[in-house]
């Protein structure tokens, strides 16, 4: 029995981090294929095809669909927002930018979320919480920031400065900056979807509606979307709409609809950890030492954020014991300093 339930509780855990091993991956798998694709057109493939494939699975599980004008509401804003203006403005970043650096500014989003649920839900982060998610933003800062960007803040170069602040956001990150944002809100969103339909088959119909405006864009606006796109491309692509969407989207909002949004928005931050690491091995990207010490400092931040109840009543405990014993001395000196006048006499 016991070895059930560690393997459960390991299969629980793996499922709660396999979405964002699926979005890292993600990355590099669009990054490899975006040369010979464009931006809009890979975003709405990766998203409507994965939302009809949620809506097949919820249907095969005898999920309900969403009833009422409200329910269509809340998901064609949920849609909107997590849908078309996430992966559209992912796609346009990542045309621009590496899938490693990418990663780190889209996943820059777990504050925004951790904000928004203590005013919106009380889900209150704490002093543990607080401190991890600042190392977190920090650690993402030095695993995605260019380090000569560092060295001149650090040095207080403030020409060469403006000028690699200049040539960071010409390059693309601040449209990630903003599908971060546009996450952010989505995570928020899922608890109020969730209140008039299923998450999953929400997941689903917000990608098939997030998504066709998308590819309506690229009809319009590109051109030649598919003609260079070899067999690898199109594995790829699978890889990213099965994968990357339909399974980590599922997987993600159902956790989102029921657990700690700050806990497990700060799980985001191993997504740019799988993303560099495999954008090493298949991209060529590679770690310089700044970046290996932001991976040490984002695993530093998952393991506070993630513990700090825990951490906080063991030093509720500790605080206690510590006032228990002083009281307990204290109490030892009053009756010692007592019997002391009965000795003399």
């Amino acid at each position: 029995m016991q070895l059930k339930l560690t393997d459960s509780k390991w299969l629980a855990n793996l499922l709660l981090i396999s979405p964002f091993f699926f979005w890292g991956t993600a990355m590099v798998a669009m990054k490899a294929v975006i040369p010979n694709t464009t931006p809009l057109f890979m975003a709405g493939v990766r998203l409507v095809p994965a939302g009809v494939l949620v809506l097949i699975v919820a249907a095969i599980l005898g999920k309900p669909q969403p009833k009422g004008w409200v329910a269509w509401l809340w998901i064609a804003l949920f849609a909107l927002v997590d849908g078309t203006m996430f992966q559209g403005f992912l796609a346009e970043g990542l045309n621009k930018t590496g899938a490693g650096l990418g990663s780190v500014m889209i996943d820059s989003q777990p504050l925004a979320v951790a904000i928004l649920a203590l005013w919106l839900f009380g889900d209150r982060i704490g002093l543990w919480g607080f401190i991890g998610l600042v190392i977190g933003v920090l650690g993402i800062s030095l695993i995605g920031l260019p380090d000569q960007l560092i060295l001149n803040f650090l040095q207080k170069d403030a020409i060469t400065l403006a000028g690699s602040w200049e040539q960071l956001f010409a390059s693309g990150e601040w449209l990630m900056l903003l599908a971060a944002l546009s996450m952010a809100v989505g995570t928020i969103l899922i608890r109020y979807v969730c209140r008039y339909t299923d998450p999953v088959v929400a997941t689903g119909w917000h990608m098939i509606l997030g998504g066709l405006p998308l590819l309506a864009l690229s009809s319009g606006v590109e051109s030649q979307q598919w003609v260079n796109i070899d067999l690898a491309g199109w594995m790829a692509l699978g890889y990213a709409t099965i994968f990357g969407s339909a399974v980590a989207y599922g997987l993600f909002f159902y956790f989102a609809s029921s657990g700690s949004l700050t806990s497990l928005s700060s799980l985001t931050f191993l997504t740019p950890i799988f993303a560099l690491f495999f954008g090493n091995l298949f991209l060529g990207e590679f770690l310089s030492p700044l970046q290996w010490a932001g991976v040490g400092l984002t695993l530093v931040s998952i393991y506070l954020v993630n513990q700090r109840e825990k951490l906080a009543a063991a030093n509720t405990s500790l605080a206690e014991i510590t006032s228990q014993s002083q009281t307990e001395s204290q109490l030892k000196q009053a009756i010692v300093s007592l019997k002391e006048p009965e000795t003399l006499l």
